[in-house]
């Protein structure tokens, strides 16, 4: 709830934004992009934009990465395949990152949010 009322309070309308990415981007939890002759180079998260709301999403992304460190990720999920390769704090931000565009694509849609089911 708290995280609903700041993006309502603190962000422009969604159909300002083209994609969830650009939504992401505003929010500062994208890579940064270098790109020369054709070769695109990712680089760190940006950090640009809107503070309040990102941190509120990496808190709740990190909530839900510890319960799954704890009580075991679902099998077969994308934080199962993420958690055995990756370090957490940087799962906690993909997953910010994935909240960011599912949150822009309920709100353009103007649909509630339906859960995806694991690939088994």
């Amino acid at each position: 709830p708290i995280s609903a009322m700041a993006i309502q309070a603190f962000a422009p309308p969604m159909e300002g934004f083209r994609r969830g990415r650009d939504f992401a981007a505003w929010l500062g939890l994208v890579p940064v992009q270098k790109s020369t002759g054709g070769r695109q180079i990712l680089g760190r998260t940006s950090k640009m934009g809107q503070r309040d709301i990102r941190r509120l999403l990496i808190i709740g992304a990190m909530t839900r990465v510890r319960w799954a460190i704890k009580n075991g990720p679902p099998k077969g999920s994308w934080l199962e395949q993420m958690l055995a390769r990756k370090p957490r704090m940087l799962v906690a931000i993909a997953l910010a990152n994935k909240t960011a565009r599912a949150i822009w694509a309920v709100m353009t849609k103007q649909e509630d949010y339906r859960d995806p089911a694991p690939a088994v």
